[in-house]
Order: structure tokens, then C-alpha cells, then sequence
């Protein structure tokens, strides 16, 4: 899979994060087939210049690989264990899947896939659509180095960089220590805005000043931009919450706790309460 050159691709889960990643490798010259269920979404993908078809089942077929972007992990399952996806793709192809999900559940997909001659790649996606768009976004790619060699530059068409950092389900091992420390420092920024309305400082502003100190981050940058912690734990926390669910469950079959961090995550859920509360 050479950079500048057409790939024939299938995709699985063209939605928020998904439909940008379809556009860019549509704008890198790729031959992209898109599962979709309904005729209206099939007639927009059309119209994006992807060729839409018919169920998961028909984006496997001579591609050179499929990449799927579903929401949980059970969508994993269901895409890739539950029907024909894996049995329909090409002896050499390789299987990528950008959801954030259980170390466990790509060991499973690849288990299904070695018989057939099929790599899997998992590569769960740090950032939003607009680093997408951009084609910045960040993947924590793990899988055998020949195949994460060849997807690289299709990866490249929306994601930069694109790591290494193991074998198949490392990705998943990284972006979920990852999503923890993330939700742990908004967690903290919650508690450092409750100490800042009690010192008598505006939450917006407090937030805003801070970008621009020795505690700037990610995580401040977005609860910055939204003008409170409790907003953004709001609109980020069905994202974060089911990772961090997967890393406690993690942690607690390792034998482990999570520390500090236990207390941070009280914090960001008591944060995203306080906005359910008022937006109802």
C-alpha cells in the first residue's frame, strides 16, 4: 500500500469520527467501499464519491484493507465476530480497527482472522474530527510490523503520527492509559475550580488564564474553550466513561487499583452530574 497510490478499502462505521476519515482517504485517491444500512446513507456516501454497499459483509471483498470505526466494543464484536467481515476479505489484507476498545476483544478478532491469512491492526484515534479534517489526528497502533508497515500510509491519509507501540492490542493498552490520565486531570481541573470559586475567581476566566501557565494541557484546553469543567466532562464524558470502565476492569483482574486516580475520576463524574442536572 504505497502512498500516492490507489487502494481498494472497505470501511465500517462512516459516523462522526468516521465519515472524515472516508473523505480523506477519498482526497488521497483511494477506492473506498462504505457498509451502510439505509438508502439515505448510502446515497450521501455516493455523493462523497465512496462506493456504498450493501452491509459489512461487502466491505471486505479485494480489499487491501478494512477499516472499521464503531462506537463500543460490543460494535467490535458484532462487526467483526458476529457476521462475514473477516471469512470475506482477501488472504493477505489486513483488518484495522480505530474503536477504543478491550485488549481481549482484539485478541479475539485476531484469532478469527490469522486462520484466513488476515492481519489485524488495532489503532484507537486520540483526538476529534476537526484533527481528522486536519489530518492530525493521533493513532496508538498495535500489530505485527508488516502489517502495520503496510496500512501506514493509508493511516497517513488522516492521521499524524501514526505509533508503533506493540503487538496487536498494545494500541488498546496505550489509548486506555491514555483516556485514564485524561479523564484524571479533568477530574483535577474540577477540583481546582471549586478552589477557585472560593477564592472569588470566574471559573471561564480562571480556566482561560491557566492555558497560558506551567498547568496548561489537552485537558485544560478544552474545558477552557467550552468555559467550565462541567460542560466539557458533559460532552466528553459517554466517550471517556466506558474507557475508563474498561481500565478498572483492567486493573482489577491485574490485581491492581488505580491510586490517585480513582479520586480524580469521582471528580470528573461529579462534574458532568452537575451539568445533567441543570440542562434537564
Amino acid at each position: 500500500m504505497n502512498a500516492g497510490a490507489e487502494t481498494r478499502l472497505g470501511f465500517v462505521g462512516a459516523g462522526r469520527m468516521g465519515l472524515p476519515m472516508v473523505r480523506r482517504l477519498l482526497a488521497a485517491g483511494h477506492r473506498v467501499r462504505v457498509a451502510a444500512r439505509s438508502a439515505a446513507a448510502r446515497e450521501a456516501l455516493a455523493r462523497e464519491g465512496a462506493h456504498p454497499v450493501d452491509g459489512v459483509r461487502e466491505a471486505g471483498p479485494a480489499a487491501a484493507a478494512v477499516l472499521v470505526c464503531v462506537f463500543s466494543d460490543d460494535q467490535v464484536r458484532e462487526v467483526c465476530l458476529g457476521g462475514e467481515l473477516v471469512e470475506r476479505m482477501p488472504p493477505g489484507s489486513v483488518l484495522v480497527v480505530h474503536t477504543t476498545c478491550g485488549p481481549r476483544t482484539i485478541e479475539d478478532v485476531a484469532a478469527r482472522a490469522a486462520p484466513r491469512g488476515v492481519e489485524v491492526v488495532d489503532a484507537p484515534v486520540s483526538g476529534g474530527p476537526h484533527d481528522i479534517e486536519a489530518g492530525r489526528v493521533t493513532l496508538f497502533a498495535g500489530g505485527a510490523d508488516d502489517a502495520v508497515a503496510r496500512v501506514r500510509p493509508v493511516l497517513r491519509a488522516y492521521a499524524d503520527p501514526v505509533l508503533h507501540v506493540g503487538p496487536a492490542g498494545s494500541g488498546q493498552r496505550v489509548k486506555l492509559v491514555n483516556n485514564a490520565v485524561f479523564a484524571a486531570q479533568i477530574g483535577l481541573l474540577s477540583d481546582a475550580a471549586r478552589l477557585g470559586t472560593r477564592l472569588g475567581l470566574d471559573e471561564a476566566v480562571l480556566m482561560e488564564a491557566l492555558t497560558h501557565g506551567s498547568a496548561a494541557s489537552r485537558a485544560l484546553s478544552g474545558v477552557a474553550a467550552r468555559g467550565s469543567v462541567a460542560r466539557f466532562a458533559q460532552a466528553t464524558g459517554g466517550f471517556l466513561g466506558k474507557d475508563v470502565e474498561v481500565v478498572r476492569t483492567l486493573a482489577a483482574e491485574l490485581g491492581g487499583d488505580l491510586a490517585a486516580l480513582d479520586a480524580a475520576f469521582g471528580s470528573l463524574s461529579g462534574a458532568a452530574a452537575v451539568t445533567t442536572r441543570c440542562t434537564r
